[in-house]
């Protein structure tokens, strides 16, 4: 038989043959079972993915009846991407009326909530009119990111350059400070917007700062659902596995450092997460089939332990989908169907 067209993590073509994709399918399930301590996948979900990579078609699509979701972030800057000038209401209705969104998202350029704080009394107007202009659930956008309340950009000692250096209580002591101002900054924003008119927030690349920005996040998701019961939180995360950068930082008894997806969704749900998207990293080195196997095997486990629905992430570098800001559609759509049809997903 001849050989297979399929790509690398990085986008890049490469030619297989069928036992080699098996191979490769095998080894990335056996991978995330072994790290995160959950079941492979069965052979026939192998023969399942096997036979979605031996397929010509340039595109697939999932089976009837297997619609779900599709929600976005920082939807107002990606059209410009495309070098499209177009306003931030028209960027919303092109992702709503051309592009078949469910879920909207108003969001700033500068995409982090210490520095949105600064703009809030411009994206509050900027929500009104939104939400008068579309229809689907509007969401405000933004990231965490605990990386900018430290030297030089905030007021924090940076624990990256005290840990080198021995200091671990002063280190520990400035994820503290970190950790306060971020949760008063997500708390700010969130309540501004959704009094705005937001029918949610979204906590996005949530962790990528390791275990102590996971907390800050799990703490603002806390307390924004207690100030608002009806407000919707979707908490999408960084990677597939928190840093332990702090190792000691707990959530309800449980530490943070070294979850994984089925793990970190328990502590989004208990603290009043409404969607979660879990993430698995692409490694660019090893092929497609080696990716979307290992990808599928952890947001599998995930979707078994959620009781809150899940939108998985899928794009530029996550969830078997190769690390191009344009992901090609023969990788992103085979992702995409291998994921909603396997893990039962409620969104992507």
């Amino acid at each position: 038989m001849g050989k297979i067209r399929t790509r690398l993590g990085d986008g890049s073509f490469i030619e297989l043959l069928e036992e080699e994709i098996y191979e490769d399918l095998v080894d990335g399930t056996q991978d995330a079972a072994q790290k995160g301590r959950i079941p492979p996948l069965s052979e026939d979900e192998l023969r399942y993915l096997l036979d979605l990579y031996k397929s010509k078609a340039r595109v697939v699509g999932v089976d009837e009846g297997h619609e779900c979701c599709l929600s976005y972030d920082n939807m107002t800057s990606k059209i410009e991407r495309a070098h499209i000038s177009v306003s931030k209401f028209q960027q919303l209705q092109l992702f709503e009326r051309a592009l078949g969104a469910d879920t909207l998202e108003l969001a700033h350029i500068d995409y982090s909530y210490k520095q949105v704080k600064h703009v809030v009394i411009y994206d509050k107007p900027n929500m009104e009119q939104a939400v008068l202009l579309t229809i689907p659930p509007m969401l405000y956008g933004a990231m965490p990111n605990l990386g900018l309340y430290t030297y030089p950009d905030g007021p924090c000692p940076n624990p990256g350059d005290l840990l080198p250096q021995g200091k671990f209580d002063e280190a520990k002591e400035a994820y503290a400070q970190a950790i306060e101002l971020a949760i008063k900054d997500m708390i700010f924003v969130g309540s501004e917007l959704y009094e705005a008119g937001a029918d949610g927030i979204n906590f996005d690349t949530t962790g990528a700062a390791g275990d102590a920005e996971f907390y800050a996040a799990l703490k603002a998701a806390e307390t924004l659902k207690a100030k608002y019961p009806k407000m919707g939180i979707e908490m999408g995360m960084a990677g597939e596995f928190i840093l332990g950068m702090h190792g000691e930082i707990e959530y309800e008894g449980v530490r943070l450092a070294g979850l994984y997806p089925h793990d970190q969704v328990k502590l989004a749900q208990k603290a009043g997460v409404t969607i979660f998207g879990p993430v698995v990293n692409t490694g660019t080195n090893e092929s497609l089939p080696w990716n979307l196997a290992r990808s599928v095997t952890f947001t599998k486990a995930c979707s078994e332990a959620s009781e809150i629905p899940l939108h998985a992430n899928l794009g530029m570098g996550v969830g078997g989908v190769p690390l191009n800001i344009m992901p090609p559609l023969d990788a992103l759509s085979r992702a995409s169907k291998a994921h909603v049809e396997l893990c039962r997903l409620d969104g992507l």
